[in-house]
């Protein structure tokens, strides 16, 4: 007599993907509000259910088995397939209301129109008001109750948000960029304070190289296009790089590597039904951009 079929425990499936998409079960724990142990036992109860070991060592951290590399793709569609639905029964339940989100240059310029075009096409009675700004001007917005949630680079010192993802950094030029020995190092950045432009000047401090200011703007548009006339050299994320630029490799130029930077989400103390949905779709979206860009 064949047994029943095991159904894989969804609450089990959610950690095991945001662990692997964060790349730290440390951070899984505290992006879903479970301490590590109780992520531990839902590690060990997925390998349990699947009746192999999902994760191994490999050095200080954990990376998947060959077990774990297959079954996280399955994850990631029962999970998204779990979370239509639940978006589906909620545009039942006729959600109204406001909802105002601050983003980064870099998302407002890529995914994120889209998306907010598929939440109010779910959700036509909630009305979303989007603000693309600085990282430190929206952090504040959020505090004062402007906005009821933002994505920004680095935290800004604000107690209320959750690190969503880590995003690898890379030096950006022209593809004709030559480093020029002896010079100070050639920044193109956004006017202070900005993340990219702290993490690219204690990186070469560290490292005892100079550098100097060679153009600051306040647009995403206008570091590309000093970039692009040769004015000098930037920092972003790798994903974020335009097919007419190219990154600079730290063994070949000599300069410091930048390591990740991270993704944070600040939330207003009044979120409401309608912000927290949102907010799951974000949260969601942006698990499926990390996993899609390796970092």
């Amino acid at each position: 007599m064949v047994g029943a079929p095991v159904n894989l425990d969804m609450d089990v499936l959610r950690t095991f993907v945001t662990g692997v998409d964060l790349g730290s079960f440390a951070k899984a724990a505290e992006r879903l509000g479970r301490s590590p142990s109780a992520i531990s036992l839902h590690l060990r109860k997925l390998e349990d259910q699947t009746g192999q070991p999902l994760m191994r060592k490999h050095g200080r951290g954990l990376v998947l088995t060959e077990a774990g590399e297959r079954l996280i793709g399955y994850a990631r569609r029962i999970l998204d397939l779990n979370d239509e639905a639940r978006m589906a029964l909620d545009t039942l339940a006729d959600l109204e209301g406001w909802v105002r989100i601050g983003v980064p240059q870099d998302f407002a310029e890529t995914w994120l129109p889209p998306l907010l075009a598929r939440f109010q096409g779910a959700h036509p009675k909630i009305r979303v008001e989007a603000r693309v700004d600085r990282g430190s001007r929206m952090a504040e917005a959020v505090r004062s109750g402007d906005l009821d949630l933002a994505l920004t680079w680095g935290g800004f010192n604000s107690l209320d948000c959750t690190v969503i993802a880590e995003r690898q950094l890379a030096w950006i030029a022209r593809k004709d960029h030559a480093m020029t020995d002896n010079e100070p190092v050639p920044i193109v950045a956004f006017d202070a304070p900005c993340a990219f432009h702290r993490r690219a000047t204690e990186a070469l401090e560290k490292a005892g190289t100079p550098w100097r200011h060679a153009f600051a703007t306040s647009s995403l548009l206008g570091v590309w296009a000093a970039v692009r006339a040769g004015l000098g050299i930037t920092v972003r994320t790798v994903d974020a790089i335009p097919d007419d630029l190219s990154t600079l490799s730290s063994a070949d130029t000599g300069l410091p590597a930048l390591g990740s930077l991270p993704l944070v989400l600040h939330r207003s103390n009044s979120g409401t039904k309608a912000s927290k949905t949102l907010e799951e779709l974000l949260l969601s979206a942006v698990a499926m951009q990390t996993a899609g860009s390796g970092s």
